[in-house]
């Protein structure tokens, strides 16, 4: 039986109880849990998701799947994972909302951008800018000092929400490519990981690892698709043994395993009648509703399979920290093959690189213009934290925050304003 401690529920603010209750009504009947995924639902930083890049831009297209709608499709296959586990569904969902709000102004595109001009104050990662965003830049709750909380959610939900729980500075003192947390946020990632005192060895919580399998689900099935409606993807690749071999060698290169693994993926999947049938895809209704049976049948199969095999493998003690997600070799390597295709026919294309340089040239003339003019130049809030810094890598941080917690919209209003500041235009 899955369980959650007394533990789980602490927030790092004791909050006190609603002054604007209606009178008589009863107390709140809702558990930590949904609370918390009620404050992610209705915070800003989710919203700004809409305007930020999943693979092609917010504003290609008549049906784009942004951020935002990623978020929503990860949020909804983790709740269903979580559930068939017997974990508490709306800290799953939590997890899947959560698991892209650190991103930046164009996707991994921006990351890299900022992480280059972070690096006097120690780097930038989008998943320790999700930590942050939680913890500290979300405007929800202050301490007795004033001090921001962020949304202050539970540990659990914070950890479920923290897909590397690790920091960036190892022990050895080596950098980490992939880290949770930025080193001066230490402590929060120390409160979270408290109940595990000294046996954490960076393992993420079971919730953690249902919200990273349903994004690479959510990943590959979909980006596929949009590359299908667009004309980028043909599922004939994968009978294709010439074009197959090319695209397995690249995907064991990207995503691990062996070429073989995915050559016998690429077999199972073309064997499914609704893959089949979606590879005819022609833009009629019965184009859509095909490439809609597609879509929904294979997150359905590879929900299926990692609830089989983890409930095979633990047949009662999961929780938290005990157990992980087992994920079937198989449909491992089904996943991974798709991810290749949406890779390589969508993301690599051509016309989307020299997009991404000019999207990484607008965050450094952005970045410029705000620290050639802060405070003034930055918001409101973000200005109050400058004038806070203690040090000129806080300050620095400040900026960074700023400018992550953009829209892309707005960055290139700003961008088009800090052009001419710079005389660069």
């Amino acid at each position: 039986m899955y369980s959650y401690q007394p533990g789980d529920v602490e927030r790092r603010f004791a909050e006190g109880a609603k002054g604007s209750a209606w009178p008589g009504a009863d107390v709140e009947r809702r558990g930590t849990f949904a609370r918390d995924r009620a404050r992610v639902l209705h915070s800003g930083a989710l919203r700004r998701l809409a305007d930020k890049t999943q693979v092609v831009g917010p504003r290609d297209g008549d049906n784009p799947r942004t951020r935002l709608t990623h978020s929503l499709e990860v949020a909804q296959i983790a709740r269903s994972l979580g559930a068939g586990l017997g974990m508490d569904p709306d800290l799953c969902e939590l997890a899947g909302l959560c698991h892209d709000i650190g991103h930046p102004p164009y996707g991994h595109n921006g990351e890299t951008a900022l992480n280059e001009v972070a690096e006097d104050c120690g780097g930038f990662e989008g998943n320790a800018q999700t930590l942050r965003i939680l913890v500290r830049l979300e405007p929800k709750v202050v301490d007795q000092h004033g001090e921001s909380m962020g949304l202050n959610l539970s540990r659990a939900a914070l950890d479920a929400a923290c897909k590397y729980p690790v920091l960036r500075t190892a022990p050895d003192l080596s950098l980490r490519k992939k880290y949770g947390c930025y080193d001066e946020d230490r402590s929060i990632l120390e409160w979270i990981r408290k109940p595990l005192g000294g046996n954490d060895s960076g393992r993420r919580s079971m919730e953690a690892q249902v919200m990273d399998w349903a994004d690479d689900i959510a990943y590959s099935v979909h980006d596929v698709e949009d590359g299908i409606v667009s004309g980028r993807v043909h599922l004939a690749v994968l009978e294709d043994l010439v074009e197959l071999a090319a695209l397995a060698e690249k995907g064991a290169r990207i995503f691990g395993g062996r070429p073989e693994e995915l050559v016998d993926a690429a077999a199972n999947l073309w064997a499914l009648p609704v893959v089949s049938a979606a590879a005819q895809f022609d833009g009629s209704l019965g184009g859509f509703v095909a490439l809609k049976k597609m879509t929904s049948e294979l997150v359905g199969r590879f929900i299926g399979a990692t609830l089989s095999a983890t409930r095979h493998r633990y047949p009662e003690d999961l929780g938290r920290h005990r157990g992980n997600l087992i994920i079937p070799d198989q449909a491992a390597a089904e996943v991974k093959l798709l991810k290749t295709i949406a890779v390589l026919y969508v993301m690599d294309e051509p016309s989307h690189l020299g997009k991404q340089d000019r999207q990484r040239d607008r965050i450094f003339r952005v970045f410029d213009y705000l620290m050639a003019g802060a405070p003034g130049a930055l918001d409101p809030m973000f200005a109050q934290w400058w004038r806070a810094a203690e040090s000129e890598s806080a300050a620095h941080r400040v900026v960074i925050d700023n400018i992550a917690s953009m829209t892309e919209s707005r960055l290139e209003r700003l961008d088009r304003i800090a052009a001419k500041y710079l005389n660069i235009i």
